[in-house]
């Protein structure tokens, strides 16, 4: 029996039902306003290829339009790529050593270290914030993969770091949420606390310590313009990756960007990153892929 024309349907109708088009977010900055170019494919993944074929067409774009312009990664990131992943065999460890901006810095770019946060702890007020800290210290929340950096590890660099001896505040920063304190989330974390915080007494007499070792009960992390604050006053790391986003200041590359503008990471991984941005400016955008 011949199948009337209106139940007919075209093959290639058929085929975009079944393959429907995604869309996906491309941010473009011009002149620091940015811009959201959104681009619909077949499918709900896209190969690699074609993102950087498509990122090479928006870069000439701006290139002719305003030389000074960034173009950044999709938005809408395919499923097949994984973005902020909480890894289960990361611990956490909280210190507090004076301004959260310099802390957040220290550990950002250490071989191991995942995440970074600026943020709040060793007081009672609920949900303080930076204008209204109550009796909290400012802190730095620290992922790690115990695998590569050990909690003694870390508390090396917190020794090394700041000043333990001096009393209400470190430097030039005065007052109470500047001061030592080493948050602990176990029984082996207070005894190796313990136990460092003696060897740091032994250096010398002529001062007591005043680092302060305590249980953790909560940490409250500061507010998002307080969130990798070295990377912030860096302008051209800022155009490099296309200014600060909830995206770069919660992951691993933002950490060690943020350890990287404030000169403190290992010798080594500053040359790295050093050698990095030179080819990206050197060879254009594309090779922060590799970054």
């Amino acid at each position: 029996m011949v199948q009337s024309p209106s139940r007919i349907e075209n093959p290639s109708r058929q085929r975009r039902r079944e393959n429907p088009a995604v869309p996906h977010d491309f941010a473009v900055q011009f002149c620091n306003v940015p811009l959201i170019v959104r681009i619909r494919f077949p499918g709900a993944r896209i190969s690699n290829s074609c993102i950087m074929r498509i990122l090479a067409t928006l870069l000439v774009l701006c290139l002719l339009l305003d030389g000074t312009l960034c173009v950044r990664v999709p938005i809408n990131i395919p499923p097949s790529v994984s973005v902020g992943d909480r890894n289960p065999r990361l611990r956490t460890a909280v210190f507090a050593l004076g301004s959260f901006w310099r802390a957040e810095a220290v550990f950002g770019c250490l071989p191991g270290v995942e995440r970074t946060t600026a943020g709040y702890a060793g007081g009672t007020k609920a949900r303080p914030e930076f204008r209204s800290l109550g009796d909290h210290a400012e802190a730095v929340q620290v992922e790690y993969d115990p695998k590569t950096i050990s909690f003694k590890q870390l508390l090396d660099i917190f020794w090394s770091s700041h000043d333990s001896r001096q009393v209400f505040g470190q430097g030039p920063d005065v007052g109470n949420q500047y001061r030592s304190i080493i948050f602990t989330n176990g029984t082996e974390e207070a005894r190796l606390a313990s136990v460092s915080k003696e060897k740091e007494q032994a250096k010398s007499k002529s001062s007591l310590v005043t680092t302060i070792i305590m249980q953790l009960v909560e940490f409250y992390p500061a507010e998002f313009e307080h969130q990798k604050f070295e990377l912030r006053r860096n302008p051209f790391l800022l155009q490099l990756v296309g200014g600060m986003t909830e995206e770069i200041a919660t992951s691993n590359f933002g950490a060690k960007l943020n350890g990287y503008a404030a000169e403190l990471c290992p010798p080594d991984i500053q040359r790295n990153i050093d050698g990095k941005i030179e080819n990206i400016v050197s060879k254009g955008w594309p090779a922060l892929r590799e970054f």
